[in-house]
């Protein structure tokens, strides 16, 4: 849209330069703003009643280590401030002799820091971690500790001193651990994410998007071997969000998502396990080509390979469902806290199995249910059944839904699931068992994991949704049902992103205690079903990075050593121009999203972001041709149509611009950007009451959206509610500082309340934004050394707007300059008593 300038007797403000444009990805600079109480940081479980002031954190009593675990950190806290040394010592159930040592008791520190991230909230210790002392054990010592504690329990006893002469102890506790005679074994192979929630402004329904676009190269997929110290890198850098990553038993097959949930392609790579594994064309599915005619893009959701690599079994749409997109079938909310900061869940869909044999992908019978969601499916070892969560199918979107503003807020689309069981069959289904203990019981039951010797299923519990719910608890209950207990491995905050190790006798899982970036833990379990306390997986991360997706693979030693990924060429192209973009650099932007464009032709993403490249070079005209070529290939992008729209409000075909917002608003009603947009329409077109109102709404969905708060600010001070307008022209001025727009505005509504002296320092950054170059802008910065008595720095400036003026043949624009030049000029001469000043 051109620069619309709305005004009134009193005041004349520009309403910004264009409706608003939606990117699709930018820096995010997250906040921990308000936080709910059950999100903030907890302690872990506490530790026994000690004996003196000493509380001992790790081990917590009754830990069960592996034989194959590094030696792990002991941490405690002692009450009592004269202590300044620990006598250590571990005593032996089988008659060994005892081991004792003295420690300094070294404080707690925190963990690396990824120095190449930015944006992210900094990591803190807990108060009890800020008062821990630690102590480790030398290689030597554990393996000892280890040995001698595997038939029978050692006690670990803590005592504190004032210093070795002191005969007389300060304080005591002590712990009991043992050591597992079962190994771990097999590596854990796991996603390494930053907790970077993306910019607002890009957020979609139906679009999950846990981190910005140019965030995406810095996720990395690790392998860890627990007698390790360090986690290996198997890949990295890639411009995608791959996940949802499975193997069969023999760990000679991988199935992962390759492009990332936000594509609705459902690209799937199904690849063999060598030293060096390659995800090659050759490898790649796409569950999109298996769409029906007329159809949506299929996609699939969190699939699973069968344990003996022959079959893929996912969540799609229900067949036959005529125009079923994505968002009507998948809610999901977007949140500023970066622990939680997006939750998604189907509320609609099918079971459906992939053939390696045929290449067919099909429903499967008796877990197709259209009145269902049938989601999130696991296989039992054997590969006989499938355990998968189902409720009543509903809209993710209802009508009158409010927009949730954290995780397990009420306005949440609320679903419980409960779990069900279905053989497969060979494909042919059968029919679905509920699982008694993990079913009807008021929660929502999701993430059933069979452990290998099919006697029990272990799954998250939580009040609505699935996964990584901040109730989130572990549960296990008898594989053919029964009484569930929750595991007594589960931690304060969000325990998920569980798996079995093929000996069945150890679980990793993730969790967010004591910390909301993600942590990978162990936990023993034992004949009877009962988990022992939870051992973290040291430096798997950096302390501002999180763990999830961890999956046990049935490797031997030294059985993968990295991944290569060249079937990912288009997204190296993605990552290249979006980082061109990020910089700014429209006109080298935009060839490089030709070449993304050519490489996928399938992929919407690049002429929707070529069509931002040239919106921001001014070129409007080729701008609407890319977003149009965008909406050929994806016509349900909220963002794509919304940015056509602005594009045509640009070239000033408001009617048609009008249709494709109102398009972006139905496709998504949370697109905040849409509706100020659609409010800076309405307004334009003389429709103010509704303008107030998408406004308003756009400005609450997206309360960081400096145009909305510019645009409103305008609004607001035509009709004479200028403090009101005061106070939204300055959030816009706070949250865009750099916008030479919102300062002008500002500077007007000071100037139309005689805040002089507040309004010169608008309209200097104004100036100064614009290059000098805008001869409006220069005539209310006159105007204002006029009005705080800089009379000769008013005529000055006031010279250069007229030689702009008469540049750019504005003739009204002249004349008014050449009337106000010669009021400063008498205003400087009198001031001066010198005379008349020489121009």
């Amino acid at each position: 849209m051109q620069r619309v300038l709305i005004g009134t007797a009193a005041i004349l403000l520009a309403a910004g330069s264009g409706v608003v444009i939606e990117v699709a990805a930018k820096a995010s600079h997250p906040v921990a703003g308000a936080v709910p109480a059950y999100l903030k940081p907890v302690l872990m479980d506490a530790a026994p009643p000690a004996t003196g002031p000493i509380t001992i954190d790790v081990p917590i009593n009754g830990t069960i280590y592996p034989p194959d675990l590094i030696p792990p950190q002991f941490a405690w806290r002692d009450d009592n401030p004269a202590a300044n040394l620990w006598h250590i010592e571990i005593i032996f159930g089988d008659k060994a002799r005892p081991i004792q040592v003295w420690s300094d008791g070294e404080k707690m520190q925190m963990g690396p820091i990824d120095e190449t991230l930015t944006g992210y909230v900094p990591p803190t210790l807990t108060p009890e971690q800020a008062a821990d002392h630690t102590w480790r054990p030398d290689l030597k010592t554990w393996e000892e500790i280890k040995k001698h504690s595997v038939s029978q329990p050692a006690k670990v006893v803590i005592t504190g001193f004032a210093n070795k002469q002191t005969a007389e102890p300060l304080s005591r506790a002590e712990a009991v651990i043992s050591t597992s005679k079962d190994p771990v074994g097999a590596p854990i192979f796991y996603r390494d994410v930053p907790l970077i929630p993306p910019d607002p402004d890009t957020e979609q329904r139906g679009v999950i998007k846990p981190l910005p676009d140019s965030v995406l190269p810095k996720i990395k997929w690790q392998l860890r071997y627990v007698n390790q110290t360090e986690s290996k890198v198997m890949m990295t850098n890639l411009p995608t969000c791959g996940n949802c990553h499975s193997f069969s038993r023999d760990g000679k097959t991988m199935g992962i998502d390759v492009d990332g949930p936000a594509n609705d392609k459902g690209l799937y790579a199904l690849i063999p396990i060598k030293k060096t594994s390659t995800i090659s064309n050759d490898y790649l599915l796409r569950w999109s080509s298996f769409s029906e005619e007329h159809s949506q893009k299929r996609f699939g959701f969190m699939s699973q390979v069968s344990p003996d690599g022959k079959y893929v079994v996912n969540s799609i749409d229900v067949p036959h469902a005529h125009g079923t997109r994505v968002l009507d079938r998948l809610y999901n909310g977007f949140y500023d806290n970066y622990g939680f900061g997006q939750v998604f869940y189907p509320t609609r869909g099918v079971l459906a199995w992939y053939s390696r044999e045929t290449g067919k992908l099909q429903p499967l019978p008796g877990a197709d249910d259209p009145n269902f969601v049938q989601t999130s499916a696991f296989w039992s070892l054997d590969g006989k059944y499938l355990i998968y969560s189902r409720a009543a199918a509903r809209d993710p979107y209802p009508a009158g839904n409010k927009r949730s503003t954290y995780a397990n807020d009420p306005n949440e689309t609320q679903i419980q699931y409960d779990l069900y069981k279905i053989p497969f069959n060979d494909g042919k289904g059968g029919t679905p068992e509920r699982v008694v203990g993990a079913s009807e019981n008021g929660m929502s039951n999701n993430f059933p994991k069979v452990s290998p010797d099919g006697k029990w299923i272990v799954f998250v519990e939580c009040k609505n949704g699935l996964l990584m719910r901040p109730d989130s608890k572990l549960y296990i209950v008898p594989f053919e049902g029964g009484e569930a207990r929750p595991l007594e491995s589960n931690l304060p905050l969000m325990n998920s992103w569980h798996t079995f190790n093929p000996n069945g006798h150890w679980l990793a899982f993730s969790s967010k205690s004591p910390s909301l970036y993600t942590h990978l833990y162990l936990t023993h379990i034992d004949d009877h079903g009962h988990a022992s306390p939870p051992v973290v997986v040291e430096n798997a991360t950096a302390a501002n990075r999180a763990v999830n997706i961890p999956e046990f693979v049935n490797l031997g030693p030294e059985g993968l050593d990295h991944i290569d990924t060249p079937a990912i060429d288009f997204y190296r192209e993605f990552d290249a121009a979006q980082q061109l973009q990020d910089a700014h650099k429209y006109a080298d932007a935009v060839p490089a999203w030709k070449v993304a464009a050519d490489k996928d032709p399938t992929d919407a993403r690049p002429w929707n972001n070529m069509g931002v490249a040239l919106a921001a070079s001014g070129k409007t005209t080729e701008a609407i041709t890319a977003y149009e070529k965008s909406l050929a290939v994806n016509d349900d992008s909220s963002q794509a149509h919304n940015n056509l729209g602005s594009a045509l409000a640009e070239a000033g075909r408001l009617d048609e611009a009008m249709v494709q917002i109102q398009k972006a608003i139905s496709l998504d009603p949370d697109n905040g950007a849409a509706h100020i947009n659609l409010g800076h329409l309405l307004e334009v077109t003389g429709h103010r009451d509704e303008a107030i109102q998408q406004l308003t709404q756009g400005i609450q969905i997206a309360p960081k959206n400096a145009d909305g708060h510019n645009i409103y600010g305008v609004i607001l001070a035509r009709e004479g509610k200028m403090d009101e307008a005061i106070a939204e022209l300055q959030q816009a001025v706070k949250l865009s500082p750099n916008s030479a727009e919102c300062h002008y505005n500002l500077g007007r509504a000071y100037a139309a309340t005689s805040h002089f002296t507040e309004a010169l320092p608008q309209f200097e950054a104004a100036a100064k934004l614009t290059g000098n170059r805008e001869p409006a802008i220069l005539q209310m910065l006159a105007a204002m050394y006029s009005e705080t008595g800089n009379y000769h720095q008013a005529v000055i400036i006031a010279q250069q707007a007229l030689e702009l003026a008469e540049q750019q043949k504005n003739a009204d624009l002249a004349t008014a300059l050449r009337g106000n030049l010669d009021r400063y000029q008498h205003q400087a001469d009198n001031a001066s008593g010198t005379g008349r000043t020489q121009n």
